[in-house]
């Protein structure tokens, strides 16, 4: 057993160390340049191999060889020393011996990887690997620029594969007689390889190889069935819309043909024998959707006889009409018994629209009326300008009349309505009076994609008359001799899109289009694609119920907290010292038993403030002289636990000396709106006291504390003269200086939730441009 275990490895050992004939190693020959070339041509012969052979087709042997076969070769022949030995002795020296060496070692490991793939018949190399799917690489610039786009014109096919793949390999003759047999239908047909094109693989939500998916209208639709010829037409087919095409018979094909007004579209009739609509006639309505509507008639139905009969159709071969304003009789036929694609586009381009198209959008008049490019290339609109209703009808039979009899390629024939498009009658017409309720005709050239053009408008309004006929064909014949006949100029604005639907039924069809795409991803158990989707869907749902959850608590904890009495505050201050506070933040352990917080006065505030240290931030407290001894003793309560970072430094302001510079700073905080109804009752001004400001002054931003309102805080804080006495002494706490006391201390109420949220970063920054002066 164990020798029979040994029998293969010795075999590919063998074949690997099988010797071929030596060659003689040529730079020249393998660079493709001769003995007397310059520096220059080498370099050019080198760059020119390097781009043809590419790597990413090649397995790793031929990406060794490539990189043996032509850098050793320039690194030779760029090197005087080295080109000068190999031309006296054959040899460069070391390096070309060791290159030599390396060529012919991996020669014969090339032959022999040959000899086990052609054992097993697994095409990996580069050299004999079918070459069918090169023709439809994609790259990721070249699908985002090119195929997504052409995908509003046709759907695309596209086959995610990579080296050693063995699935690969087994679905490949499937894949080549389907790709062939589709794009011959106008299928667009793509490949990625997935090794190569990482970046384009993960874009499209392909994990895994093989991977089939359909790209239509720049959405994604994956394949999930067995890769059969079958299943992979009908999954083309399943990707179109299923509107494209209307089913004709006797008792409809009048109304459908009589919609070329209000759809303002030729309208197109296949007859054929088949029962279901032929897969290419679907794929061509969907390319030409924006310009044509298509019927299908299946000749050996019954009930399509009458049809039939009136326009004559040969039932045994396939016959395309197109209809234009009348519908009595076709404006252009095509008979073929094998209707092939191009002879459908070229019979369809022709006839793309009406003879005296109604002008609806910006694009359909770019189309129309393009912009002159040369004197030799000059094309001109007839444009009638009229209105909807019977009044207008004769004046547009004639005009129709008109443009049929003669429409050429340089002259247009198009129709507009004054009430649709305002803007655009009114800068040709300058609302004169004499058009007033009445169709006029002018004759327009475009000069630019600005708007810009030149006209001549009918001096008498529009009547369909014999004479009228002869005016505008006199100045039609002399326009072709005198293209100065236009002598007015003006700029249009760009139409108004009449047949866009309402965004109501936009956003609609899209929520219906992510509906059908989430269910079609949930059904088929696409966890990788549904995965932001699903992602999406739990945060919102946490974050929602968080916030209630959150809501609730805070609101329930603020109903039951009370204003904290002058007993608990004293205490408080007496446990700030005990090791409680190391349980908070052991990572701010205070070093001192005291708050060091100094005044910012002009004289300090550059060391303070406007020069202090990267990293390093000042907590400045708003205060008043009637409110300082109580708000100085609260926020060292407050802050006391943040004592211990070197980065923090704690200063007070008094507002009564820096009103102004204060206010200038909270011009800067948007949301920093001042408490309501707390107004000085000297000054009248807003009471800022218990604000507190966390000043950056190296990168010029701060961060706003403002004052917590408790729920029994009505009117104007109250001031107590003899705190000090009352703060020392329980009973004369309970004095009536106690209610403004507490009142005052509650605005620094959560201070130290607020300092925890400053060390995390969470806080919003005001940005300012400079530090004010402080006078």
């Amino acid at each position: 057993g164990r020798a029979g275990r040994a029998g293969p490895a010795a075999l590919l050992l063998a074949a690997l160390g099988a010797q071929a004939a030596a060659g003689d190693f040529d730079p020249y020959r393998v660079l493709g340049v001769g003995r007397s070339s310059s520096q220059a041509d080498i370099k050019k012969a080198y760059k020119r191999l390097a781009r043809e052979w590419d790597y990413r087709q090649g397995s790793l042997p031929s990406q060794f060889q490539a990189t043996v076969l032509l850098s050793s070769p320039s690194q030779i022949l760029s090197n005087e020393e080295k080109r000068a030995n190999f031309d006296r002795y054959g040899d460069a020296g070391e390096s070309q011996g060791y290159s030599q060496h390396q060529h012919r070692q991996f020669h014969h490991f090339h032959e022999g990887f040959y000899f086990d793939e052609s054992f097993f018949h697994f095409p990996f190399n580069s050299e004999r690997r079918d070459t069918s799917d090169e023709k439809y690489l994609l790259h990721f610039s070249h699908y985002i620029n090119e195929i997504v786009p052409e995908s509003f014109k046709k759907p695309y096919l596209i086959k995610i594969t990579s080296d050693w793949c063995f699935s690969c390999i087994h679905i490949e003759p499937v894949w080549k007689e389907v790709a062939q047999e589709l794009e011959a239908l106008g299928v667009g047909i793509g490949v990625v390889h997935a090794g190569y094109e990482r970046r384009l693989a993960h874009h499209l939500g392909a994990h895994s190889t093989p991977s089939l998916l359909g790209l239509i209208n720049g959405k994604i639709t994956f394949f999930h069935n067995a890769v059969i010829r079958e299943n992979l037409r009908q999954f083309v087919e399943n990707l179109l819309p299923g509107n494209l095409v209307e089913k004709i018979t006797d008792k409809n094909y009048i109304r459908f043909l009589s919609n070329w007004k209000k759809e303002n579209k030729p309208h197109v009739l296949l007859f054929d024998h088949m029962p279901i609509v032929p897969l290419l006639y679907k794929l061509t309505a969907f390319a030409y959707r924006d310009y044509l509507s298509f019927g299908y008639v299946y000749v050996g139905l019954r009930g399509a006889e009458e049809l039939s009969s009136q326009y004559n159709i040969n039932v045994y071969t396939p016959t395309m009409m197109i209809f234009k304003e009348h519908i009595d009789r076709p404006a252009d036929v095509v008979q073929a018994r094998d209707m092939k694609k191009q002879l459908i586009d070229d019979f369809l381009s022709q006839n793309k629209f009406l003879m005296v198209a109604r002008l609806t959008n910006q694009r359909l008049f770019q189309e129309l009326c393009p912009v002159k490019k040369s004197h030799r290339q000059r094309k001109h609109c007839v444009v009638l300008l009229t209105g909807e209703g019977d009044k207008f009808a004769e004046a547009y039979e004639a005009f129709l009349t008109f443009a049929v009899a003669n429409t050429k390629d340089t002259l247009k024939f198009v129709h507009i309505y004054n009430d649709r498009q305002p803007e655009f009658a009114d800068a040709l017409l300058m609302d004169e009076e004499k058009y007033r309720g009445k169709s006029a005709v002018v004759i327009l050239e475009r000069r630019n994609n600005a708007g810009k053009i030149a006209y001549k408008t009918l001096e008498e309004a529009w009547q369909g008359s014999k004479e009228d006929n002869f005016i505008l064909l006199d100045l039609l014949e002399q326009l072709r001799t005198d293209p100065g006949l236009l002598s007015s100029e003006t700029v249009l604005a760009d139409l108004n899109d009449e047949l866009a639907p309402m965004f109501l039924i936009r956003w609609l069809y899209s929520m219906l289009d992510y509906i059908s795409d989430c269910w079609d991803s949930l059904f088929h158990s696409n966890w990788r694609e549904m995965m932001p989707l699903l992602s999406l869907l739990f945060s919102a749902l946490f974050i929602l119920f968080g916030t209630v959850i959150v809501q609730a608590f805070s609101d329930s904890s603020d109903t039951r907290d009370s204003p904290p009495s002058e007993k608990e505050e004293t205490t408080a201050k007496t446990e700030k010292n005990d090791a409680s506070f190391s349980k908070e933040s052991n990572s701010r352990i205070p070093k001192k038993g005291f708050v060091e917080v100094t005044e910012l006065t002009d004289i300090n505030y550059n060391s303070n403030l406007v020069r202090l240290r990267p990293g390093h931030m000042n907590v400045v407290l708003i205060l008043s002289n009637s409110t300082k001894t109580l708000l100085l003793q609260k926020f060292a309560l407050e802050v006391y636990t943040f004592t211990g970072s070197s980065s923090l430094h704690f200063s007070f302001l008094s507002l009564d000396k820096h009103r102004e510079w204060l206010e200038y700073l909270l011009e800067f905080a948007q949301d920093a709106a001042p408490i309501p109804n707390q107004y000085d009752k000297h000054f009248l001004e807003r009471d800022y006291t218990g604000y507190v400001l966390a000043l950056n002054g190296h990168k010029k931003y701060f961060c706003l504390f403002k004052p917590h309102r408790s729920g029994d805080e009505g009117g104007t804080p109250g001031l107590c003269e003899d705190y000090d006495s009352s703060l020392h002494t329980e009973a004369r706490g309970k004095s009536s200086c106690s209610p403004g006391s507490r009142s005052i201390k509650n605005k620094l109420h959560k201070l130290s939730f607020w300092m925890e949220r400053l060390l995390e970063g969470s806080l919003q920054r005001f940005y300012i441009p400079s530090w004010p002066a402080l006078d």
